[in-house]
C-alpha cells in the first residue's frame, strides 16, 4: 500500500493526536505516504447544549466513520473515551496506544485543589461523571456547563466565568498549556475515577485485512488489557456519555489488575462504587463480571434515574 489517509477532527487536540499516530506509523512504514484529512463533526458544531442531551459519544466519530466506509479515508484516530462500545458493520477498533496520564485535572487561578476552593465556588464541567465526583467531594460547589475546545474552556476560566474547571490531564499536557493558568492539579483516581479509555488513543479502521495488518503494529498490550475491561464494563451496563460512569483498570504487575468503578446520580445523591483485584488471565471477562455485580445491586435502575435527571 502506497498511501494511508487518516480521518481527523480539526480541533487542536485531535490534530495533535492524529499527527502523533502519523509519526508512529511513519516509523514502521518510512516509504509510505501518510496524510491527514480534516473533518468537522456534529459534536464540534453544537456548543451550546450538553453532550448528554444530543446523543453522547458518537457525536465526535460519525463523520470520520462515513469517510472510512466510503473509502476516502483508511483510519480514524479518537480519544478512546469518545469511542462507542459498539461499531457500525465493517468497522472495528483495531489498535489502542500506550496510555498517557489517565487522571482528570483541576485548573484554577484561585485554588490548587477542589478541597481548597472557597465555599460555593463555581466549577465548569458538562461531564455527568465529573459532576457526580465533585458533588461527592464538595456538595457546596456550584456546577456550571462548560463546552468548547480546551483553549476555549481555559479562556473562559481566565475571563473569570468560573473559579475552576475540570479537564482531562492528558489533553492539557499534550498541548503544553499547563502554565496558562495558575494551578494545574491532576486529581487522584481514588477521588475522581476516569472515563473508560481516558488518555488512550483508539484507532478505528474498516475490517479490510490489509489495513488491519498495517495498523495493528501500534497496539499496546497493557492499554489493550485495561481498555478491554473498561469498555466491557460500560457496554454491559449499556451506559454512555448520557450517564455518570467511571471505570479505571490498572495493571499492578504481571498477574494482577486493579479495577475501580462507580455509577450514580449526577448530584452524587446515590451511587454504587467498587474496587476489586482480578488476575491477568481474567481480563477478557472481568469488566462484564463487575458490571453484572453492579446490575445485581441496582445499577440499571440507578442509571435510568440518572439519565432522566440529566435530561430535565
Amino acid at each position: 500500500m502506497e498511501k494511508l489517509v487518516i480521518a481527523t477532527r480539526r480541533s487542536q487536540l485531535a490534530l495533535w493526536q492524529s499527527e502523533y499516530i502519523k509519526e508512529q506509523l511513519q516509523e514502521h512504514y518510512p516509504d509510505m505516504e501518510i496524510v491527514l484529512q480534516e473533518f468537522v463533526t456534529k459534536g464540534d458544531k453544537i456548543l451550546d447544549v450538553p453532550l448528554a442531551k444530543i446523543g453522547g459519544k458518537g457525536l465526535f466519530t460519525k463523520e470520520l466513520e462515513v469517510a472510512m466506509l466510503e473509502g476516502s479515508a483508511h483510519l480514524a484516530v479518537h480519544s478512546l473515551k469518545d469511542v462507542p462500545t459498539q461499531f457500525e458493520d465493517n468497522l472495528q477498533l483495531t489498535a489502542v496506544t500506550k496510555r498517557f496520564d489517565p487522571r482528570d485535572a483541576l485548573l484554577s487561578n484561585i485554588a490548587s485543589s477542589i478541597e481548597n476552593l472557597p465555599q460555593g465556588a463555581i466549577i465548569g464541567t458538562t461531564s455527568l461523571r465529573r459532576r457526580m465526583a465533585i458533588k461527592l467531594l464538595r456538595p457546596d460547589i456550584v456546577l456550571k456547563d462548560l463546552r468548547g475546545n480546551i483553549n476555549t474552556r481555559i479562556a473562559k476560566l481566565n475571563a473569570g466565568e468560573y473559579d475552576a474547571i475540570i479537564l482531562a490531564s492528558t489533553g492539557v499536557q499534550k498541548l503544553g498549556i499547563e502554565n496558562e493558568v495558575k494551578y494545574f492539579t491532576p486529581i487522584s483516581v481514588d477521588q475522581m475515577i476516569p472515563s473508560m479509555g481516558q488518555a488512550t488513543l483508539g484507532i478505528e479502521t474498516t475490517k479490510e485485512p490489509e489495513i488491519v495488518k498495517l495498523i495493528s503494529v501500534l497496539n499496546d498490550n497493557d492499554a489493550h488489557v485495561e481498555s478491554t475491561i473498561e469498555r466491557s464494563f460500560v457496554d454491559t451496563l449499556q451506559g454512555g456519555c448520557q450517564v455518570p460512569i467511571g471505570v479505571k483498570a490498572s495493571i499492578l504487575n504481571k498477574t494482577d489488575i486493579k479495577v475501580q468503578a462507580i455509577v450514580g446520580m449526577p448530584d452524587g445523591s446515590e451511587y454504587l462504587k467498587e474496587e476489586i483485584i482480578v488476575s491477568m488471565d481474567e481480563y477478557e471477562t472481568a469488566g462484564q463480571a463487575l458490571a453484572q455485580k453492579f446490575i445485581e445491586n441496582g445499577a440499571k435502575e440507578l442509571l435510568q434515574r440518572a439519565e432522566e435527571a440529566a435530561f430535565k
